[in-house]
């Protein structure tokens, strides 16, 4: 196996002994950091600037450690900090971030946290970072790689955007021979100095583009997590953008660009050939040869963009020295969280599924590529989004579509654009039973053969409380149109 790619500094405690350290934001990562820094002698200060029930409770429980706590003023920066430890979600123009560069403050996240404390606990093993970002894919592609670490033997966890904190992982008394790092743009915006062993950018396309401010500077907050790896960057070969932060990063001598493609492999990618995932970048000759790693069947589901979120993780897994069978063996081991291109039931001949995950117009475009025939249930918060490429990409495709939510219009006048063709239901009512009059109108228009799926290619909160919900009123309402009572 490989070795840790950075060692950590000296008592990295101890650089925030007796320092004035602001946290902005509770939740799960500020109550943590505050923890952390309190435990190593830092004079911590938590701001939030909300004062809700649960954020007292948060507040009380701090207080009692001797931390300070500002609910109702996110704003003003308190006197004398020396550096602000930031929720990742705080938008870089907020108020407190312009009194802290107006201080001479530097302003960092938990994940930068997290790295600067690697070996805090004494006796504890400092284990390498394996990251993963992109605009979609991220979670299920660090829990495949996490589900193939495991299975090679290493002690791991999914961390950092899911699973366990990443400062629990730091600090814990686990002992971590390595960890898969979920990352994404918030986070790794406020995390400059992170220097993953290797690391992985999914894909690239527009999306909180109200938080970064415009894709060039999103883009550039993605490529951040490529600086200083030391093994392999890892980029998606049929997106030029990824491969194009690869040639930008800043990376170790020795270093290695790593593909990885639905088509058969060239020199240094990951590929399938004939229905088989195979390795012609972690051989002795990958000029000649390539390394079988598993079977295509061996991914659930195995839509394309589930097959290439498994190339990318038994890629970063390959660069830590992980043998071919534990990559087949994680695979196969893996089953993807709820609301992921699930399958919920088969009525009347006609497949339902539930990718109520899909909040934005990647990850829809990805999910109606994997079925040929779709009634598609679409609809919600946009955030900014445009959809003419998803519709022109996807007309060929569609049965019928059944639109909900806040910015349904703008998916319609898509639609009428490009793929005038497709019926279209145009549901304007937002109470709790709106998806099942969903799910009726779509099973309507649907024919033996055709898959009905909720790939909404917005946000959910207009109408739901996140997409969880979302997903689980759909599934409900396909179970409670089945006839079959094993169904319900």
């Amino acid at each position: 196996m490989s070795v840790p790619a950075v060692p950590a500094p000296a008592d990295p405690g101890a650089a925030f002994a007796g320092r004035r350290i602001t946290v902005a934001g509770l939740g799960v990562s500020g109550v943590p950091a505050a923890r952390a820094l309190h435990s190593f002698g830092a004079l911590v200060t938590v701001v939030n600037g909300t004062s809700g029930e649960r954020q007292q409770a948060e507040a009380a429980e701090l207080e009692a450690l001797g931390v300070t706590v500002r609910l109702g003023d996110g704003d003003t920066l308190p006197d004398g900090t020396e550096l602000v430890v930031t929720a990742p979600g705080w938008k870089p123009s907020s108020p407190l971030f312009a009194a802290a560069a107006a201080a001479g403050a530097e302003v960092i996240g938990d994940v930068e946290l997290a790295w600067r404390l690697r070996g805090a606990r004494a006796g504890k093993p400092v284990a390498p970072w394996l990251a993963v970002t992109g605009t979609n894919g991220k979670t299920t592609t660090t829990r495949m790689l996490a589900a193939i670490l495991t299975a090679a033997g290493l002690r791991t966890a999914a961390v950092g955007n899911i699973g366990v904190s990443l400062l629990d992982a730091v600090l814990g008394d686990e002992p971590y021979d390595v960890l898969a790092v979920e990352l994404s743009s918030y986070q790794l915006h406020w995390a400059p100095g992170i220097r993953p062993h290797s690391a992985a950018v999914l894909n690239l396309a527009p999306d909180h583009l109200d938080w970064h401010g415009s894709m060039e500077a999103y883009a550039a907050d993605k490529g951040r997590i490529f600086h200083g790896n030391t093994v392999a960057c890892v980029y998606n070969a049929a997106d030029p953008a990824t491969e194009r932060l690869v040639e930008e990063a800043d990376v170790e001598e020795g270093c290695r660009a790593i593909g990885f493609t639905l088509d058969a492999p060239r020199m240094s990618e990951l590929g399938v050939v004939d229905g088989l995932l195979v390795d012609r970048a972690f051989v002795a000759d990958r000029r000649n040869k390539a390394q079988e790693l598993a079977e295509v069947a061996d991914v659930q589901p195995p839509a394309p963009h589930n097959v290439a979120n498994a190339l990318a993780a038994a890629a970063l897994a390959r660069a830590y020295g992980v043998p071919p069978g534990a990559v087949r063996d994680g695979l196969r081991a893996f089953r993807p969280d709820a609301h992921r291109i699930a399958e919920v039931a088969v009525l009347d001949g006609v497949t339902y599924v539930d990718d109520s995950k899909a909040t934005n117009t990647h990850a829809a475009q990805a999910s109606l590529t994997a079925y040929d025939h779709v009634v598609w249930i679409a609809g919600g918060l946009a955030k900014g989004a445009e959809f003419d490429e998803l519709v022109r990409a996807a007309a060929g495709r569609l049965r019928g579509a059944v639109l909900m939510g806040a910015d349904r219009a703008l998916i319609r006048e898509a639609l009428a654009r490009h793929a005038p063709q497709v019926p279209v239901v145009d549901l304007e009512r937002t109470d709790t039973g709106a998806m099942s009059a969903a799910v009726a109108e779509a099973r309507r228009l649907a024919e033996p053969g055709d898959t009905v799926l909720l790939a909404p290619a917005c946000a959910s909160m207009d109408m739901f409380s996140n997409y969880n919900q979302r997903g689980d009123m759909f599934a409900d309402a396909v179970r409670a149109a089945s006839p079959d009572p094993a169904a319900h």
